[in-house]
């Protein structure tokens, strides 16, 4: 029963992540926070950018979190590891897929291209505002029709 209660302990906390990512990349990123994230939509020199501090943040707060709660295994680690495989997801389908960072990942697969298309299109933007479309793994069912 303990293994189930923490499979969805880290199953909620992805969705979670989904969640709080758009929220914070909504009014936080593109508010207060823009300039630290501007740099995320301006031209790349070099592998890192500014904005990659957040990633940073929330990789801290999560071997953190797995840190104070390993001894038992309790729900903090199960955030902890959680908020980690969201931060995996974010690379494979943010960095590598959608940015190219590793110039490697092609597909056909519609799901895939259509948040491929919904970044691009958050991305068509250089300014704080306007912008839309500020999830991940989710987008406008709009980007799904080709």
């Amino acid at each position: 029963m303990h293994v189930l209660i923490n499979i969805t302990i880290v199953l909620l906390t992805i969705i979670g992540m989904e969640a709080f990512s758009w929220f914070i990349h909504k009014y936080l990123f593109h508010g207060p926070l823009w300039f630290i994230h501007k740099t995320h939509h301006q031209e790349r020199h070099g592998w890192f950018e500014l904005n990659d501090i957040f990633s940073l943040g929330f990789a801290a707060l999560s071997m953190w979190l797995m840190w104070v709660g390993r001894l038992s295994f309790d729900y903090r680690f199960f955030i902890g590891l959680g908020i980690s495989l969201y931060g995996f997801i974010y690379f494979i389908f943010h960095d590598w897929f959608i940015h190219n960072r590793f110039k490697a990942f092609k597909t056909t697969n519609k799901y895939l291209l259509s948040i491929r298309r919904a970044h691009k299109i958050h991305h068509k933007s250089t300014q704080k505002m306007p912008s839309e479309e500020f999830g991940l793994l989710l987008a406008n069912k709009k980007y799904f029709k080709r």
